[in-house]
C-alpha cells in the first residue's frame, strides 16, 4: 500500500508527513494525541545517508517533545549493498539507528513500528523490530533471507522443506505473527490498529513469549528464562 493511502486512512488531513526522496518524515494529530512519523518508502535500502536521517529524527523527537509517541512506518529492501557504505561503516549507522529508538523507548516514547509494503533484512531488524511492538498490513512482505540464501550453507531442497514446518526458514507476513515478531495484523480499520496499539502501554519484549504461545519459536523463551536464572 502506498505510504500516502496510509497515513490518509490513519490521520485524514490532520498529517503534516512528507517523503523527501526514500525518506519520511513528520508529525501527525491522532484522535487528540501528537506523533512524531519517521520512516521510509520506496523500497529503500538503507544506507548510511538515510539511517542516520531517520536516527536524527527520533533524537530531535526526544529532545523537543518528551514521551510523544513514534510512529515508524516502514518499507524497505534492506540495508545498501553499495561499495560506498561499506566504507562509510553501514554496519555502525544502523545501529545508531537501532540505539536511538532504543533510548526513545527508555525514555518513556511509546514506539510502534507498522510495515506498511516491505521489509527485509537489516532495514526491518533496525527500525520495526527496535518497536516496542510491530505490526503490519496482511498484504505486507516480510522477511529477513530469502529461502535459497546463501548464508546458511545450507542445500536449497533442505531449506524448502523446513520453510513448509518451520516459520523460522520461511518468508511471508503470517511466519512473523507466528513467530512473535509482529504482533498482529490490521485490517480494513487502520486507526482501529493504532489506537488499540497506542492503548498498549506493556513495553515489554513479549516476542518470545508469543512466538513459544503461537509456536513459531518454541524453546527461545525457555532459553532466555534460563540464561536469566543461570
Amino acid at each position: 500500500m502506498d505510504w500516502r493511502t496510509v497515513v490518509t486512512r490513519l490521520f485524514g488531513a490532520c498529517h503534516a508527513i512528507a517523503a523527501d526522496g526514500e525518506f519520511l518524515g513528520g508529525m501527525a494529530v491522532f484522535e487528540g494525541t501528537a506523533l512524531a512519523v519517521v520512516g521510509t518508502t520506496n523500497h529503500a535500502a538503507v544506507g548510511v545517508d538515510l539511517a542516520l536521517r531517520q536516527a536524527r529524527a527520533v533524537l530531535a523527537t526526544i529532545a523537543e517533545h518528551p514521551g510523544r509517541p513514534l510512529l515508524l512506518l516502514v518499507d524497505t529492501q534492506g540495508q545498501a549493498l553499495r561499495r560506498r557504505d561499506e566504507l562509510l561503516g553501514i554496519h555502525r549507522a544502523m545501529a545508531h539507528l537501532g540505539c536511538c529508538l532504543d533510548l526513545a523507548r527508555r525514555r518513556g516514547h511509546p514506539v510502534v513500528g507498522l510495515v506498511y509494503d516491505q521489509a527485509l533484512s537489516g532495514g526491518f531488524i533496525t527500525s520495526g523490530l527496535m518497536a516496542d511492538v510491530c505490526h503490519a498490513l496482511p498484504e505486507a512482505e516480510i522477511r529477513v533471507m530469502r529461502v535459497p540464501a546463501r548464508v546458511t550453507k545450507l542445500p536449497e531442497d533442505l531449506l524448502e522443506s523446513l520453510s513448509r514446518t518451520n516459520p523460522v526458514f520461511a518468508p511471508g507476513v503470517a511466519n512473523y505473527v507466528a513467530m512473535g515478531g509482529v504482533r498482529s495484523l490490521w485490517g480494513d480499520d487502520l486507526a482501529a490498529g493504532l489506537r488499540a496499539a497506542l492503548a498498549d502501554r506493556d513495553t515489554a519484549d513479549r516476542r518470545a513469549e508469543e512466538g513459544a504461545r503461537r509456536g513459531g519459536r518454541r524453546a527461545a523463551a525457555d532459553v532466555i528464562r534460563r540464561v536469566l536464572e543461570a
